[in-house]
């Protein structure tokens, strides 16, 4: 991306736009996340963001990293290894997933990021299988805990490419429940929390209309256009008469990035 003298990754535009999203005060949850380009998604772009916006605006911003409740930032290891990863400085290390879960459902988290193999316009998440749910042509993770971070946390971000195979008119397998589509609400199947509130691409980023629950156009990343958008999409989102523009990251948000947060290039590789 150009904006002017400044030119950035795409992951680091990703990064930028996230950490604005970010407030003082808050916690937010970072999944531990597999390998590759599932990994820079669901972890790298997202823990990038969670220390930028530390850095310049959310110093109370607090990251919960797998089962790690605030973990040395200024240090991040070169490598995700589970070794590494064990033996990382941080506040407090919880062992017990149950602790976790607790405080998912008293709803003490405000940020959780998400990424999925299929989600459709009312941001119903699939991580569980893709094909007929009876005969799978492909088994995936499975829920681990998404569904609670769907139900309970208060701003869910999604965080995907943006493409036909993932983004789908409607998911094979329903892992985390959205803004339903269906004929029965959220609040009719008992679910607290408001469900995603973003979600943010290399493309685009959407939010969610508050009446219909469906993906609605927010800004497009720059050089894109809603037509691009449109194809890269099984469905058709809501665009609103006027869309702006995703801003680039300044040329401070790039140093820290590149610097000081990211400098083993680990998180958010180009």
């Amino acid at each position: 991306m150009n904006g002017g003298a400044v030119t950035c990754t795409l992951n680091e535009l990703m990064a930028s736009t996230i950490s604005r999203m970010l407030y003082d005060g808050e916690l937010g949850f970072v999944g531990i996340g597999t390998a590759g380009r599932a990994f820079t998604l669901a972890v790298g772009i997202p823990i990038v963001a969670a220390r930028l916006a530390q850095m310049r605006h959310a110093p109370d911003f607090t990251i919960y990293w797998g089962n790690l409740l605030s973990p040395d930032l200024d240090d991040i290891p070169e490598s995700p290894l589970q070794d590494t990863y064990t033996r990382w400085p941080a506040a407090a290390a919880l062992s017990d997933t149950g602790q976790k879960l607790d405080m998912l459902m008293r709803g003490d988290f405000d940020v959780s990021f998400e990424s999925a193999a299929q989600v459709d316009q009312f941001g119903n998440l699939n991580i569980t299988l893709i094909g007929d749910p009876k005969s799978p042509r492909v088994r995936l993770v499975g829920c681990l805990a998404q569904p609670e971070h769907l139900a309970f946390v208060r701003r869910p971000i999604i965080v995907c490419d943006l493409n036909r195979r993932t983004f789908v008119e409607k998911v094979d397998f329903i892992t985390s429940v959205g803004h339903g589509g269906g004929t029965r609400s959220r609040r009719d199947w008992g679910l607290p929390g408001p469900g995603p509130w973003a979600v943010v691409t290399d493309k685009a980023v959407f939010d969610f209309d508050e009446g219909s629950g469906r993906m609605r156009l927010r800004s497009l990343h720059p050089g894109v256009t809603p037509e691009e958008i449109c194809d890269l999409m099984a469905f058709t989102p809501i665009i609103p008469a006027e869309v702006g523009t995703t801003p680039d990251p300044d040329p401070e948000d790039l140093r820290l990035i590149r610097e000081k947060i990211d400098c083993h290039r680990m998180l958010i590789r180009a």
